[in-house]
C-alpha cells in the first residue's frame, strides 16, 4: 500500500510517496500550484501512476497547537481534493517539518532551496504519520 503526502503551500506543492510496504517515505517533487483543478488533476495522476492508496496533508498547526488561517486554507483545499480524488486526504501535524528538511539537506551537504525543500519537507510529514501509525 503506497501513501501519498503533500506539503501544501500558496504557490507549491512538496509531493513524497511511500515504498509499498508503507514503513519509508521519500521526496518524490514539487509542482507549482495553477488552479485546484490542474492541482487536482495533477495528484490524481500521481495517485494513478503509483497506485497510490491513501493521502496525507500537511496541517500548518501554530506551535501551541491552535489553528490559523493557513490551516483553515488548508482543511478546505483538502476536503475539496478529497471529493476530486474519491478518498479522503488525511490531515497530519506539519510543525517544524521545513526546519527539518532544511537540517536534512544541509546534512547531506545540500544547500536547502525552495525547488526540493518542499518534497523534504512533505517526505518528513509522511515519515511521521507511517511511523505513529506502527507505534
Amino acid at each position: 500500500m503506497r501513501t501519498l503526502a503533500l506539503d501544501l503551500g500558496n504557490r507549491r506543492i512538496g509531493v513524497a510517496i511511500s515504498d509499498t510496504l508503507s514503513m519509508f517515505a521519500r521526496p518524490l517533487e514539487v509542482f507549482l500550484r495553477t488552479s485546484r483543478v490542474a492541482d487536482f488533476a495533477h495528484i490524481q495522476a500521481l495517485i494513478d501512476a503509483d497506485r497510490v492508496q491513501s493521502v496525507v496533508a500537511g496541517l500548518p498547526l501554530n506551535m501551541d497547537g491552535t489553528e490559523g488561517q493557513q490551516a483553515a486554507w488548508v482543511r478546505d483545499y483538502a476536503a475539496a481534493l478529497g471529493e476530486a480524488i474519491s478518498m479522503p486526504v488525511i490531515l497530519w501535524d506539519e510543525r517544524l517539518t521545513t526546519e527539518e528538511a532544511k537540517d536534512i539537506l544541509r546534512a547531506q551537504g545540500k544547500r536547502p532551496n525552495k525547488d526540493w525543500i518542499d518534497a523534504v519537507a512533505a517526505a518528513v510529514i509522511l515519515q511521521s504519520y507511517l511511523d505513529a501509525q506502527v507505534a
